[in-house]
Parts: structure tokens; C-alpha cells; sequence
């Protein structure tokens, strides 16, 4: 059903029809207003071309399209695979992943753990996507069609630590398994290794050789002055014109640079320099990605920006070559350190896109949004489209009264810095203690829903601060005795935190400020007219991951309904996102 609800219980036929249509063009209304539109429709293209939290990007060109894929950690289904055929417009056409491996230990959200940084590539009429899990090792995905399905994953690398993996095919034929460290699990980070394929790419075999130490190099030139090369990784190895050029990012995940090491032979010795940095302009830690060249010979590099509660946002780079190096982004002093554009050309494409968003709101009519991900791998009976005709059916989950601790939570990325997000709830609980809403997500969170108490169905706002260090949360009891329709609205827009130095040093200076969202939580009893409902609620991300906006339906710990035999559910009518 298109609509931000069918109309309030008990009204005339009349009125109903009425408020249906009213909400069916409200419906409308949001497809036709998007949160982001990185196509200016003027031959131009605004960056972040995706303003949601692609983490990690990687991409490669298959004829005229390009697929793009990026980290998931707990998220589920995980390695979401996006479309495009000008590297503007983007759509989001599956996922490797329907369960993170091993299945039973992700059944609970380990936070910031799961499905770090992969590598997608074709090979003799393959897609393959290497994607590592911290805790486990590096596994490999296959797939004929982008779209699905993939097969299961199959463990590649054993070793523990081992992150950002990218497969380089040489001249000869030969496999390479390209690696970083993360120093939590190896005990040691800054390096980057490579590691011999079998013929089938399947298993990286023999020791690893050594490509860079970061702290064996002298320090590179930035348009801060020199730095040391630290936390260096998300490798990528290419060849051109005999040179074997290693595409890696240092300096920090939300400071730092793009850097590129250079050698003859594979094995090194390699040289370094840094093609692309925040310059002079706001767009801090611009690099990790991808270079795609264009079927018209065009090259490009698509790389991530750490927005905070917004995630890292992907942003595309013109990308040039001169004495032999790369130079991303703009370089207006002419110094081989490019710096990234706020709007540029689009790419010339041989097949043109129309202006595209990426999928956001949602009427439930027969499948899910490809937007949607769990917070772990989801049980069976954790959601039904079938048992009210468009209506999103959760059921109230026996789980952590904190959300943190939670896998049945049903989540975006935050579409753009400013969005509004509305539902209408239909509460249906068996026990006192189930609750069901909607929340703006991360190590904070704050909802907005309705609650069983003894009493009956309570309108509350829950506020959790420090949700990751276990603190209490703050209810505040709207209306005690409310009925158990409602519509629910969270208004985001975004707001600048001061923030203490780093722990380390030397860092960038936009390390000393973060981004996140102003939320205004409100509530309806018609659809029509909203009030808002306390002081707004700033977001914090979560573990590696930006903030999210999702619903859920539970059965919290501590409460009668937690080890019930009978629980209820909620029914979610729409989900709709405007600007």
C-alpha cells in the first residue's frame, strides 16, 4: 500500500477513502522528492555520489556498466552490489551475502567485526568478491550474474588480522592475494603483504611477501606538510605501461591521504608518494577505493569520505597521469597532489543514465527494499510480508533491552544530511514489556514508539546514551494510555561537534571537529498533524559504521514478555523518506 498509513480506525468509508488518497499522494510525493541527487542534470555531477554509508569501496567495469561493492560488517544480507553506467547514478541490484560466516557466531551483532573492506573483480566470466572477517580470515564469493546468487563463501586466508584483501592477476597469469593487517587481531599493522593464489584463486598458498612497511618509508609530502606513512592498508596492486602500482590510503581512517607506492618488479623495492589529500578544502581523509577506467579511456577513482554519524560517503575523482604517476581529484597548484572535486563533469558514458537515487522508502508491497539490513544474521520468523497485505509484519523479539546488543533491528544508511523518515505503527503485543519504534541508531540512539505496560499500549520516547558502554536508558512517557495506531516521524539535519585531538600525532585538523545528526523525534494520532516530542537527540555512529534509521519490534530482557509463550507483533504501514 502506497501511503504513510490507511487511515485511523473507526472512520466512515468516506473519510477513509479520503485519507487514503491523501496518503497515497503523500506516497508519491516522497518517490518524487529525494533525499540525494548527485546528477545535476546539467551534464554535471555534485559530490558524494552516494551519500549513504558504502564504506570501503571497491568497483570494477564490465563493458559499458560498473558494479560497486563495500563493506557491511554486521549488516545483513551483507556485500551490497551496486549498478551504474556513468559512475553517477547508482542502484543497488543485490548481495553477495545472506548470512555472514560462520552463521551461528553471527547471530548476534558483533559490533565492529564481520565484513570489513572487499575487492570485486571479473575473471573468465566471474564475478568474485574477496571480503575479509577480521576474526577468521579472508573468504572468497562467485557469482555469473552481479544480481545474485552467489555461492558460499570459501575461507581463502586462515590468518587472523588479515584485512582489506584485493587478488592481482600478473602478466604470467600468476595470482596475488594483497593484504593489510589490523593491528587489534595481528598484533601489528602498517604493512602490506601479498601472498601467491592457486590456478583457481581459491586458496592463497606459500609465505607472504612483504610490499610496504609504512615505517620503514620516509615521510610524504601532504598539503600539511610532511606526515610519517601510518595506519597504511585497503591495498589495490595494478599494472601500467611495466609499472606495478599499489593504490593504498594512510594517515588515519577519517584524516590522511591516497597514497600510491610505484615499483618495476612486483616484489619491490617500491616508492611512495601521496596524489591526493584534503587540500583546501573540507572534504576530510578523501581516499580507499577503486580506479575504473571508461570505455572511452577515461580514468576515474571512486574512494570514501568518513562523514561520522553519516558514515563514509563515496566520492568520485577525475583521475589524470603525469611522469608516470597518478593524480586524483584537482591539482590547482600543479604539484601532483590533487585535492577532491565538489562538482565536476560526469563521466563520458556510452550508455546514458537517467537521474537516479538510491532506494529509501518502502511500501512493502510484496518484497523488501534492497535498502534494508539486519543488525546480524536474522532468524526466519523475524519478518513477514505476507501476513498483512503492504504491511511490514515484525515480530516482537525475545532480545537485550538495549539496542546495541540486538540483531533483530531492521536499518538504512542515513540517506543524505538532511531527511525526514515516517511510518504509521499498528501495535498488536500479547505481553507487558513489548515495544516497538522508530530509531536514528549508533553507539546513541533514541526512538520513538509505542510500549505494553500494565496499563495498556504507552507513547514513549527512549533515549540511550553511551549504548556501547552499556548505559541506561531514559524513558519519557508521552501519553500513558494510547491507542495502538500511530504515525511516527524522526526529522534529520546535520550539526558540527567539536571533538578532543586523536591520540596520536601528527593528525589533520578536521580530526578536531565531526559530523552527525540533529534529530527531531514527533508523533501523529491522524496522519496529518504532528508534534514533536522533547529536545532534539544528536546522533553518534556506531562501530565503524555511521548512524542508521530503522524499525524493530521486541520483547526486552527484564520485562514479562521476554520468556512469554505468547508475544505479539507490529505491523509497520510505509516507510517514507523525504527531503
Amino acid at each position: 500500500m502506497a501511503g504513510f498509513g490507511r487511515g485511523a480506525l473507526g472512520l466512515g468509508l468516506v473519510a477513509a477513502a479520503a485519507l487514503l488518497a491523501a496518503s497515497a499522494s503523500a506516497a508519491d510525493g516522497a518517490r518524487a522528492e529525494r533525499a540525494w541527487l548527485p546528477d545535476q542534470g546539467d551534464g554535471t555531477y555534485k559530490n558524494p555520489v552516494l551519500a549513504g554509508d558504502y564504506s570501503d569501496p571497491d568497483a570494477v567495469r564490465v563493458g559499458d556498466a560498473y558494479y560497486l561493492v563495500s563493506s557491511s560488517f554486521t549488516n545483513v544480507p551483507g556485500l551490497p552490489i551496486l549498478k551504474s553506467t556513468d559512475l553517477v547514478n547508482w542502484t543497488i541490484i543485490g548481495h553477495a551475502l545472506t548470512a555472514i560466516t560462520p552463521e551461528a557466531h553471527h547471530a548476534t551483532p558483533r559490533r565492529g567485526g564481520g565484513v570489513w573492506a572487499p575487492a570485486i573483480r571479473h575473471r573468465n566470466g566471474e564475478f568474485l568478491i574477496y571480503y575479509p572477517d577480521p576474526d577468521f580470515g579472508v573468504f572468497l564469493v562467485k557469482a555469473k550474474d552481479p544480481a545474485g546468487p552467489w555461492s558460499k563463501p570459501v575461507l581463502v586466508d586462515d590468518r587472523r588480522g588479515v584485512i582489506d584483501p584485493a587478488p592481482f592477476w600478473d602478466d604470467d597469469g600468476q595470482g596475488w592475494l594483497v593484504t593489510a593487517f589490523a593491528r587489534s587481531r595481528a598484533g601489528f599493522a602498517n604493512v602490506v603483504t601479498a601472498r601467491r593464489l592457486n590456478k583457481a584463486g581459491d586458496q592463497a598458498v606459500g609465505e607472504a611477501i612483504t610490499l610496504v612497511e609504512g615505517d620503514k618509508h620516509p615521510k610524504v609530502a601532504t598539503s600539511q606538510g610532511p606526515f610519517p606513512w601510518m595506519t597504511t592498508e585497503g591495498p589495490k596492486l595494478y599494472k601500467r605501461d611495466g609499472w606495478y602500482y599499489l593504490f593504498t590510503p594512510s594517515g588515519s581512517v577519517k584524516g590522511g591521504w591516497q597514497g600510491v607506492f610505484r615499483s618495476r618488479k612486483l616484489e619491490g623495492p617500491y616508492e611512495g608518494r601521496n596524489v591526493l589529500d584534503q587540500g583546501r578544502t573540507q572534504i576530510n581523509g578523501p581516499h580507499q577505493g577503486a580506479w575504473v577506467s571508461t570505455p572511452t579511456g577515461e580514468d576515474w577513482f571512486l574512494h570514501f569520505q568518513d562523514a561520522d554519524s553519516y558514515g563514509r560517503r563515496v566520492w568520485l575523482e577525475p583521475m589524470a597521469w603525469k611522469d608516470g604517476w597518478p593524480v586524483i581529484g584537482e591539482d590547482k597548484d600543479g604539484d601532483g597532489i590533487g585535492e577532491p572535486v565538489l562538482v565536476h563533469r560526469k563521466p563520458a558514458s556510452k550508455t546514458p543514465s537517467p537521474r537516479l537515487a538510491l532506494e529509501d522508502s518502502d511500501d512493502f508491497d510484496g518484497a523488501l527494499s534492497l535498502a534494508w539490513q539486519w543488525n546480524a544474521n536474522p532468524a526466519a520468523d523475524w519478518a513477514d510480508l505476507k501476513a498483512a497485505q503492504g504491511k511490514l509484519r515484525l515480530k516482537s523479539i525475545s532480545s537485550p533491552e538495549n539496542l546495541w546488543e540486538t540483531g533483530a533491528l531492521l536499518t538504512q544508511k542515513l540517506p543524505a544530511e538532511r531527511f525526514s523518515a515516517t511510518t504509521r505503527l499498528d501495535f498488536a503485543p500479547k505481553a507487558v514489556g513489548e515495544r516497538a519504534g522508530l530509531v536514528m541508531f549508533g553507539s546513541d540512539y533514541a526512538w520513538i514508539g509505542l510500549q505494553n505496560t500494565g496499563a495498556g499500549p504507552a507513547l514513549v520516547r527512549v533515549d540511550r546514551t553511551g549504548a556501547d558502554k552499556f548505559q541506561p536508558e531514559r524513558v519519557e512517557i508521552i501519553q500513558a494510555e494510547a491507542p495502538t495506531t500511530v504515525w511516527l516521524r524522526m526529522t534529520a539535519e546535520p550539526v558540527v561537534v567539536a571533538d578532543p585531538p586523536p591520540d596520536f600525532s601528527p593528525y589533520w585538523p578536521s580530526m578536531l571537529r565531526s559530523l552527525h545528526a540533529k534529530v527531531t523525534l514527533s508523533y501523529s494520532l491522524d496522519g496529518k498533524t504532528f508534534t514533536s516530542v522533547g529536545q532534539p537527540f544528536v546522533s553518534r555512529p556506531g562501530r565503524w559504521v555511521g548512524s542508521q534509521i530503522g524499525l524493530f519490534a521486541q520483547a526486552p530482557a527484564g520485562t514479562p514478555s521476554n520468556t512469554s509463550t505468547r508475544i505479539g507483533w507490529s505491523d509497520f504501514d510505509g516507510f517514507w523518506v523525504t527531503p
